[in-house]
């Protein structure tokens, strides 16, 4: 299974941190929609998933959510899942052939420590913030990690973005 890592940033390289007063960028909201539906499913970090359903997040019910989650209480509607690998495993069973990594640094660097990332989506917004959480390498598995650049295109608003292959030999 594509393990595919998504994430909207600024352009100063932190996570994107919206707010009432700075909502997420219009053209990479429908990104997200178009990366979940194209995969079917999508794992959220239990804080992002409530942050996401308390501000009237979007309506997903024709795909699999997996909440990962280390308390491990049940959401009603979605899988909620301990680890990455029990998240990956439940989509495997299902049959997927990709997995969408949306959002939570958390469970972004997650991931990434276990080696499970094997692409990444970087919507660059354009906008600066003087704070802001960013993607962390595990010192074991990546003191440096060249990625492949797989495309790179506009998506309107001034919204960039960077597609990249990351377990390249």
């Amino acid at each position: 299974m594509k393990i595919i890592l998504w994430a909207t940033l600024t352009a100063n390289g932190n996570y994107a941190q919206s707010s009432p007063e700075h909502p997420p960028k219009a053209e990479a909201q429908n990104d997200f929609v178009a990366q979940a539906t194209a995969a079917g499913n999508f794992i959220i970090g239990r804080r992002t998933f409530e942050a996401a359903q308390a501000s009237g997040g979007g309506d997903f019910g024709n795909l699999d959510i997996v909440v990962l989650s280390a308390s491990g209480k049940e959401i009603p509607g979605v899988k909620v899942a301990h680890s990455p690998r029990e998240a990956l495993d439940y989509l495997r069973e299902k049959g997927y052939a990709a997995a969408l990594l949306s959002g939570g640094a958390d469970l972004h660097n997650a991931f990434f420590a276990q080696g499970l990332v094997d692409e990444i989506i970087f919507n660059v917004a354009p906008v600066l913030e003087g704070k802001g959480l960013n993607l962390l390498l595990n010192q074991e598995h990546y003191q440096y990690k060249d990625v492949q650049l797989l495309e790179c295109k506009s998506l309107g608003g001034g919204v960039v973005q960077l597609h990249y292959a990351v377990n390249i030999a």
